[in-house]
Formats: structure tokens, C-alpha cells, sequence
């Protein structure tokens, strides 16, 4: 009152909401404060609303009464709320808001509804670093159980393999970068992005982009071993090395899907990077022993063809009119490939009887969907075969998990 007495003809008040003003605001004129002695747990309307009256119920040192201000209580701020986060389906955010910069011994935990912890700070690096893993691992325990949950409602072939936020670079139109949270999950034949988790059966179905896992390739970019140490991985071939440097993220990985178009994504922590690159190699292996086979219409020299990758039999051609099969051989037949980064492909073949090698040329409307095909079935038919060479081959497992 005293402020708005004397601050002239124009005020501008900000409000706030506060949800124990009510009980502030019933609080008899002239009541006295709580007592100093929190410990007997006596509270009041005035003392639940976080404002406290300073001084004690016995007023045993009173103001004078020739002061008119001494006479009025004095308030001081009491921190006496509590926040409380739901760690289901929540996500943690390390980074500054808008930048690639972590956080120095901080982080944010933002809960499913929105709700925020705000930057909790910490005195020292490995405190919050156990603190991160400790969440981390609550958020991913409650993430397993939905997982069961929604699984329990879905055929053996339609289940949630993994699920969780990720950060996705955006390619703006000035060349700026901007990362936006998705929410990626592998469900039976799919690999799903969502802007939200989905938490009931039609959320499926509204999902931002779906892929058929066949056609998607996994691949990492960085992992950061030590806080001045990069490790490049460039786990395939054709990986271009500024592609690789676009970012300062750590923990870089992308999903590289249909007419040459690809997902950069960003995780948290070097574990979760691991967990994904183990369940996409797991949720493609099992989609293709489910599906067996693909099949592809292709051209050549003015031909309507189609071509089959099975699981079994390998690779045949065939024509789509009389189905005259035109040739077929084995995964272990194909010794090579080109590709001209568009719609033309030359495969490698080595004929069995004469060990010369056979070229053939085809022609696809989406080639890089037909390749990624083609690396999946290779893929899942080595690990058939040998299941410790994909953990060999795993990069992530190898240089982050221990961390």
C-alpha cells in the first residue's frame, strides 16, 4: 500500500497465481504468527500460504507503541512448497536453452504434462552425475513397465521393442540448428516418431513419421569418451566427415530412411546411445525373420522386373509378367555393389560353378530404401548365423557402456 501511495498516476502490477493465497486471505486482521516452535507441527493459514510472521506467539519483546510501523508485522518468505515431478515417460534436458552447451554439474527434468523442476544445480560433477543416472534409470524402469503394459494388448508380432525421448536436429532455412524433443519408439514392423509419447492404442496411428524397419539404417556419429576426447565413428561407408561435425552434441546417432532422407537425433547419456543401437539391431532382425521376404519392382532395358530379397533363398529376379525367374543367388554370391545415388545399381555375383563374376544392373524408383533392405537382410542373416558379431561390431556397446 505504501509503494502504491507513492509510485504516481500509472502502476504496472505483474501477478502471479498462488495457490495458498485463499488461506492467506481468510486469516482474521490482527491474528497472531506461528508459533516459533515448528517442531510441535501447529501451523496456521498464514504459515501454510509461505509467508511467516516474524517473531513469536508470546511477543515478548513488543514495539514501542509511539512507532506506527513497529506496530505492524513484518513478513519473511518461508520455501515451504513441494514439487512433485512424475518420472513416467518424463525426459531429462542437460543442455542450455537454444544452444549445444551442457550444463556445467545441472539438468532439467520436464514430466509428461509439462511440469518442470527447473535447472537443478549441483556442488560437484559426480553428484550430478549420480543423480542423473539415478533418474535416468527410474525413468527408464517406469518406460520397461509401459512397455509391457501396452504389449500386453498387442499380437507377438506387433511388439514395443523400445521407446524414449530423443533430440532432433532441425534443418532450419537460414542453415541455423535447432533441436526439437521427439519421442522415438520400435513397434513390430515400425520405427515410429512422435512429438508426445503415446499413451492409449490410437496414439499409434498419429504418429508424426512412421518407417518400415527393413528400409531404415541405423548409424552412429559420436560418442564422447572423455570430456576433451571425440571419437568419429563412422560405422559405414559413404558417411561424409563434415556431416559428422555439424554439432559440439555428444551421443549423435541417425536413422537413415527412403529417398536418401535421414533423422539426426541426439541422446543424453553415452548408455542410451548404446540401448538404442542394440534394440534397432534387434527390432530389424526380428522384422525380417518375420517377413521373410521383400519384394521390389524394378526395370531394366525397358523390362518391368521384380526383385526378391528372402531370408532363406537370397536374391532372385524375375518378371512381373510371366514370372519366369531370370536369375537367383545366394547372400553369399553377393561379392560387390555400386550405385549411381539415384535409381541404378550394379550387384556383384559370383557364379558357383564357373566363379566368374556376373553383373546385373537394375533400375528402383526409392534405391535407398532397396539397400538398406538389402544391409538389413545381410545383417539379421550374419547374426543368424553368428550372434556374437553383432556385439563385436557394436561400437557404442564397446567405448560407452562401461561409462
Amino acid at each position: 500500500v505504501h509503494l502504491l501511495r507513492n509510485a504516481g498516476d500509472e502502476v504496472t502490477i505483474t501477478v502471479q497465481y498462488l495457490r495458498e493465497a485463499p488461506s492467506f486471505l481468510k486469516l482474521p486482521l490482527g491474528s497472531p504468527g506461528p508459533s516459533s516452535d515448528h517442531s510441535s507441527g501447529a501451523s496456521s493459514p498464514l504459515f501454510d500460504s509461505g509467508l511467516h510472521l516474524n517473531g513469536n506467539s508470546s511477543n515478548t519483546a513488543p514495539s514501542s507503541p509511539s512507532s506506527p510501523i513497529a506496530n505492524e508485522p513484518k513478513y519473511e518468505k518461508r520455501w515451504l512448497d513441494t514439487l512433485s515431478v512424475p518420472l513416467s515417460m518424463a525426459r531429462i534436458s542437460r543442455y542450455k536453452a537454444g544452444t549445444d552447451k551442457l550444463r556445467s554439474n545441472a539438468f532439467e527434468v520436464l514430466a509428461l504434462d509439462g511440469i518442470s523442476t527447473g535447472i537443478l544445480q549441483f556442488y560437484t560433477a559426480q553428484e550430478s552425475a549420480d543423480w542423473l543416472r539415478a533418474i535416468s534409470t527410474n525413468i527408464s524402469d517406469l518406460t520397461l513397465q509401459n512397455m509391457k503394459m501396452a504389449n500386453k494388448c498387442c499380437s507377438p508380432s506387433d511388439q514395443v521393442i523400445h521407446m524414449g525421448w530423443v533430440n532432433e536436429r532441425l534443418e532450419g532455412t537460414d542453415s541455423s540448428q535447432l533441436y526439437k524433443c521427439k519421442f522415438l519408439a520400435l513397434k513390430g514392423s515400425s520405427f515410429y516418431i512422435f512429438s508426445t509419447p503415446p499413451v492409449s492404442t490410437l496414439d499409434w496411428v498419429r504418429a508424426e513419421k512412421i518407417y518400415n524397419l527393413c528400409e531404415v539404417l541405423f548409424k552412429i556419429h559420436k560418442l564422447w569418451l572423455a570430456d576433451d576426447c571425440w571419437l568419429q565413428a563412422n560405422l559405414y561407408l559413404g558417411i561424409h566427415q563434415d556431416f559428422d561435425l555439424e554439432d559440439q552434441r555428444p551421443y549423435c546417432f541417425s536413422v537413415m530412411v527412403g529417398h536418401g532422407k535421414s533423422h539426426y537425433f541426439n541422446v543424453e547419456m553415452g548408455s542410451e546411445l548404446a540401448v538404442w543401437e542394440k534394440s534397432f539391431q534387434r527390432a530389424i532382425f526380428l522384422e525380417v525373420q518375420r517377413t521373410g521376404s521383400k519384394t521390389y519392382m524394378c526395370s531394366w532395358q525397358g523390362d518391368t522386373l521384380c526383385f526378391t530379397v528372402d531370408f532363406a533363398l537370397g536374391f532372385t529376379c524375375f518378371d512381373s509378367k510371366t514370372k519366369n525367374v531370370l536369375w537367383r543367388f545366394k547372400f553369399s554370391q553377393l561379392k560387390g555393389s555400386s550405385d549411381d545415388g539415384k535409381t541404378r545399381v550394379k550387384l556383384l555375383f559370383q557364379n558357383l560353378d564357373t566363379k566368374q563374376i556376373e553383373t546385373k544392373e537394375l533400375e528402383f524408383q526409392d534405391l535407398t530404401a532397396v539397400l538398406h533392405c538389402i544391409h538389413s537382410f545381410i545383417a539379421a542373416k550374419v547374426a543368424s548365423v553368428d550372434p556374437v558379431f553383432i556385439d563385436s561390431q557394436s561400437i557404442a556397446r564397446k567405448y560407452m557402456y562401461s561409462n
